[in-house]
């Protein structure tokens, strides 16, 4: 019988770079991963420093077949690729996805570029999964799996980034991760991706307080994520790509004064697992 289940696994919750040490053990160091469940269907998204201990996690499992999605291609999202274990498996079958680069470059040439010299000391052909490249655009919509429905969106972030609605089994989970808002306004392209979604996670790396010296920095905060969750009558939201000065006790103070706003908000965690 399929297993119906649909949830997520935050693998990774920081932005920037990765952190460590006593003031972030709470909520973790990995830059963004995130593990979506759908039924039998397993998505990732994005390959931060996340994504190693989900691919061990995963092949641990058996599992062989696995699909990728980025949002972009800056470091913090791309820098777990090299550890990614099953990309050095020949069972493995991996479909990779990105949106954001308007053909300017493929997902395939992301790897190619980023793993050699001297980033890197071997290169892709050292890989011995099957790897199948699939490009789209900002508003397609995808179908990665039966029963699986992907809406895109182009979101505001220097060099493009791509928003996700995954729908599945009735319900919807968004990820919008890496975005800036203009004061005052509500991004149409993120509200037509979140309206009415079970949860959506948000890039809540600033505070309203903190825009005006980070403005063009191509992030947003944790009060704008409310404003959009009211907008589009979300459920819940959840704030991840937390700022690398960022401690527990501060994120701990930020999910307080949310919650009292939108009960249903709260700062991801890494290895947090949520049921949609």
């Amino acid at each position: 019988m399929t297993d119906p289940k649909f949830q997520i696994k935050l693998w990774g919750t920081r932005g920037g770079v990765s952190v460590s040490g006593p003031d972030f053990h709470q909520f973790g160091g990995n830059t963004t991963c995130f593990e979506v469940r759908c039924g039998e269907a397993r998505l990732l998204f994005d390959a931060g420093s996340g994504l190693p201990p989900a691919g061990q996690s995963m092949q641990a499992e058996g599992l062989k077949d696995y699909a990728l999605f980025f949002s972009h291609f800056h470091y913090d999202h791309v820098i777990g690729l090299p550890f990614f274990v099953p990309l050095y498996y020949g069972e493995t079958s991996l479909r990779v996805w990105s949106g954001h680069m308007g053909g300017q470059m493929t997902t395939c040439q992301m790897f190619q570029e980023f793993m050699r010299a001297p980033f890197f000391p071997v290169g892709l052909e050292v890989c011995g999964a099957h790897i199948t490249d699939h490009g789209f655009s900002p508003g397609d919509v995808i179908t990665p799996h039966p029963g699986v429905t992907m809406r895109t969106g182009m979101l505001n972030h220097p060099g493009g980034a791509i928003g996700y609605r995954v729908e599945f089994g009735g319900k919807a989970l968004a990820i919008i991760t890496d975005t800036e808002h203009d004061p005052g306004t509500l991004d149409p392209a993120v509200l037509a991706l979140i309206d009415g979604v079970d949860l959506f996670l948000y890039d809540a790396t600033f505070e309203d307080s903190e825009m005006k010296k980070f403005r063009g920095y191509g992030h947003s905060t944790w009060q704008h994520a409310i404003r959009l969750a009211q907008a589009a009558g979300a459920k819940r939201v959840g704030f991840v790509h937390h700022a690398i000065f960022r401690t527990d006790a501060d994120l701990l103070s930020i999910e307080a004064k949310a919650q009292a706003e939108f009960p249903g908000a709260f700062c991801g965690r890494d290895l947090q697992v949520i049921d949609i």
